[in-house]
């Protein structure tokens, strides 16, 4: 009992032993890793010290999206799909285009849908009051297109100037002075400014059928002037001229008092609507009453000065004095001003290449990014006027400064670069620097540069043509493949330059391919086009499998000739359209269709061959048909062919007749005869 008694006091004491023992442990762990810590960070600092300053990081509180952040994230998330058409298509699978034409018709079928639904909406804005879009879009409400306020006021002219009422705004205006009302300065300027804009016309509304029916007639040469070339000025864009004494010089006369305002406002309208001589003349008035013009005003009298002068030095010169003009102005020029002016020494012919790079060094030197529109000035003018430095030197030294860049539309003509360029790589034959220009077109947003669809066509058009002339023919139709539909509607010339890519590679059995391409583009309609499909196919003897292909091929081209594109165009049978369609099937050992071709010769008044006849004679020879030979025979005699005679003797023989076929072989040999004894009577009367 006395050592159970000892022993306890013992085992308590150990206990609260080996306990502080822990705690003294784990506070000497704590503050052996706090050392090591410190000396950690010590070295880290003493290293930043060494390194340099640190960069503070700046976590911002919140970020602004973009309100079309979460569909361009979308959006990048998706490829193109080289098998499809034009998304604006999507919606309407019937309304898929094949060719160019159709392109324009069904997108402009569906403009002139929601044109009509506009036009419903803002005619009749009572039905259509409920707004069932959540949340609130405001473009598809009805807008006011009427004029809401009638009293003879400065108010209803400020109502119809904001409508683009041009007419109705210059009636209020007549209507206020005869009243005696005094009209603001401001808001006379804002008339003058419409006026010129729109070169005392009232603007064609979308939504306005019988106004776009009226333009219609206008538009169409529009397009016409555009497949032609770059027009030349604006006026032509729009079909309108600056009439003398319009509205706009009148109501600039009546004005009690004018400011710069009213001056650029007259100014622009009359460079625009093509009377250059008064522009300047104002320009000079302007000057007189100790005024300035604006940035844009410049603009558009540089843009005018090489049309009023001949020569290239005197039209340099114009352009020089209204710099100056700038700068004793203290007008800041802007990208639109050097581009006015490089586009201006496009019309100076050798004398734009030394100044055009001067002017391009002034853009660097007033750190002004160029545009699109700036390099394809440049290389325009080079490309026309190049002498020391060759174009392919100067589009190179294009390519190396914007490759790699994403460039935004500032200036209209930004559209025409790539078109132009293209165009230059063509007429090179450099491939290599295409694809630098098509690698730069997928950079950012450039492709939005690319142009309406004519332009994009153009483009397409060119590379595809270029790739067909220099590239191996993998290459080539790896980028048939990927361009068309999706990008490229080819004409018959773009299928032409494919076909002569076949040829050239020696890869003939991909013509019934190609073919159903031609089938699907329109383009079956196209004589000469389907003239070299046949003509290739029937030039060379190939293996049975090419050979039956061929055959298939040739049904489907002659099943093309009797229906013609949808019924609306019928190709006419030729002489040589026959005979390849008839050689390809007899290759074939299809007789039977082959024997119909015959028929279409008489249908269609076309003449065989002797090649062509020969081969049938042949192909009756291996099926031992001694009733088709015979049949050959008439035919040929038919048609007066000197082989006539020749065809009758092997007849006869090769084959094996019956009294009947033999007499009828002799009766064709008497006519040939006498046809042959006919002939040299009348040479020996000559």
């Amino acid at each position: 009992l006395l050592r159970i008694k000892m022993a306890a006091p013992c085992a308590q004491v150990g206990v609260r032993l080996h306990c502080s023992g822990r705690v003294i442990l784990n506070k000497l762990e704590t503050w052996r890793q706090l050392r090591s810590f410190s000396r950690s960070l010590l070295s880290r600092q003493t290293a930043t010290e060494n390194a340099g300053p640190v960069q503070e990081i700046v976590i911002p509180k919140k970020k602004t999206w973009d309100k079309l952040a979460v569909l361009q994230a979308l959006a990048s998330t998706v490829n193109r799909d080289p098998t499809a058409a034009h998304y604006m298509f999507q919606d309407d699978p019937y309304l898929t285009p094949r060719t160019s034409p159709e392109f324009k018709l069904y997108s402009l079928s569906q403009e002139s849908g929601r044109n009509a639904a506009k036009y419903i909406v803002n005619t009749y804005p009572r039905f259509f009051q409920k707004d069932f879009a959540e949340p609130h879009i405001p473009c598809l409400m009805p807008t006011s297109v009427e004029p809401q306020i009638g009293e003879l006021s400065e108010a209803a002219l400020r109502e119809r100037v904001q409508l683009r009422r041009v007419k109705a705004a210059v009636d209020v205006y007549d209507q206020l002075l005869q009243a005696g009302t005094a009209v603001s300065l401001e808001t006379t300027n804002s008339l003058l400014d419409l006026i010129c804009l729109y070169g005392d016309k009232d603007p064609v509304r979308e939504d306005d059928p019988e106004a776009m029916e009226a333009g219609d007639v206008e538009e169409t040469q529009d397009d016409t002037r555009r497949r032609k070339g770059r027009l030349r000025k604006a006026s032509d864009v729009l079909g309108v001229v600056w009439r003398e004494n319009n509205n706009a010089e009148r109501i600039f006369n009546l004005m009690p008092e004018r400011n710069e305002q009213s001056y650029c406002a007259l100014i622009k309208g009359m460079v625009k609507y093509g009377a250059y001589t008064k522009a300047f003349n104002v320009y000079t008035d302007l000057l007189n009453n100790r005024m300035t013009a604006d940035v844009c005003t410049f603009n558009a009298l540089i843009a005018a000065a090489p049309e009023l002068k001949e020569k290239y030095q005197d039209k340099w010169a114009l352009i020089t004095d209204l710099l100056k003009h700038m700068s004793e102005q203290k007008v800041q020029p802007n990208l639109l001003t050097f581009n006015a002016v490089l586009k201006a020494l496009r019309k100076c012919g050798p004398l734009g290449r030394v100044q055009s790079l001067l002017t391009l060094g002034e853009i660097k030197a007033l750190a002004i990014e160029p545009s699109l529109a700036t390099y394809d000035h440049l290389i325009g003018i080079f490309y026309k006027a190049a002498s020391t430095r060759g174009p392919t030197e100067i589009l190179h030294e294009v390519m190396d400064e914007v490759e790699g860049k994403s460039f935004v539309a500032q200036d209209p003509d930004d559209v025409y670069f790539f078109s132009d360029a293209m165009r230059i790589c063509l007429e090179l034959k450099d491939l290599e620097l295409a694809y630098r220009l098509n690698r730069f077109l997928g950079v950012g947003d450039n492709w939005q540069l690319l142009g309406d669809f004519y332009q994009q066509n153009y483009y397409y058009g060119r590379f595809f043509t270029l790739l067909c002339i220099m590239e191996n023919l993998d290459v080539v139709m790896k980028w048939y493949r990927d361009l068309i539909p999706s990008l490229y509607y080819p004409n018959s010339q773009g299928m032409m330059d494919l076909l002569q890519a076949l040829d050239t590679d020696n890869r003939l059995d991909l013509i019934p391919e190609i073919w159903k391409d031609i089938k699907k583009l329109g383009h079956a309609n196209k004589a000469e086009l389907v003239e070299e499909v046949l003509a290739m196919m029937a030039r060379e003897q190939h293996s049975p499998e090419v050979q039956e292909s061929f055959a298939d091929c040739a049904l489907a081209v002659r099943a093309a000739f009797a229906q013609g594109d949808g019924g609306r165009f019928k190709l006419e049978w030729t002489a040589s359209s026959l005979g390849n369609i008839a050689t390809l099937l007899l290759r074939a050992g299809r007789t039977g269709p082959a024997w119909e071709m015959l028929q279409l010769f008489k249908a269609n008044n076309r003449v065989p061959g002797v090649d062509l006849v020969t081969a049938y004679l042949n192909c009756a020879k291996v099926k031992n048909n001694s009733a088709q030979a015979v049949e050959l025979v008439r035919l040929s005699s038919g048609y007066s062919l000197p082989i006539t005679a020749k065809l009758a003797c092997r007849v006869k023989e090769e084959f094996e007749l019956t009294n009947e076929q033999k007499q009828s072989l002799a009766e064709f040999e008497a006519l040939t005869s006498d046809s042959d004894s006919d002939s040299d009577s009348e040479s020996d009367k000559e």
